[in-house]
């Protein structure tokens, strides 16, 4: 037995690093055989295309303030038929430009889906409700 005799006698101090070294080597592992699986498609060499590249339009924004007044940009539309004029007006020059509805905060849901349905009837089938980030 290994009595120790006249010395220091007690816990040994030092750490037993085989352990984590093999713990590192089986993650070494298993990350090299996972990184290549990690690639779902096949690499290929893309053609290059000719002309410009395709600007997206700017959205058409539409407002609706607290009093429930529309405007489309700068432009106030007190009535539904001129509304829809001027959108079906846009979506017939740009069929791909997105919509974006700006409502105030104070108005109720009724008030920002009768502009939906507006919209909807002249023809769009995609508008954006426009919200602010705010931090906590």
């Amino acid at each position: 037995m290994g009595m120790a005799v006249g010395g220091r006698s007690g816990v040994k101090a030092d750490i037993n690093v085989t352990p984590l070294v093999d713990v590192v080597l089986v993650l070494l592992i298993i990350f090299m055989v996972v990184t290549p699986l990690a690639q779902q498609d096949k690499d290929v060499t893309l053609p290059t295309a000719q002309g410009e590249p395709r600007e997206k339009p700017e959205p058409l924004v539409f407002s609706l303030t607290a009093d429930k007044a529309l405007y489309v940009g700068k432009e106030a539309f007190p009535d539904a038929a001129r509304f829809q004029e001027r959108v079906q007006q846009e979506l017939r020059a740009q069929p791909d430009r997105k919509l974006l509805l700006k409502a105030d905060e104070t108005l109720t849901c009724g008030d920002v889906l009768g502009v939906l349905q507006q919209s909807r009837d002249a023809g769009a089938l995609k508008v954006s409700l426009g919200v602010s980030m705010r931090k906590n």
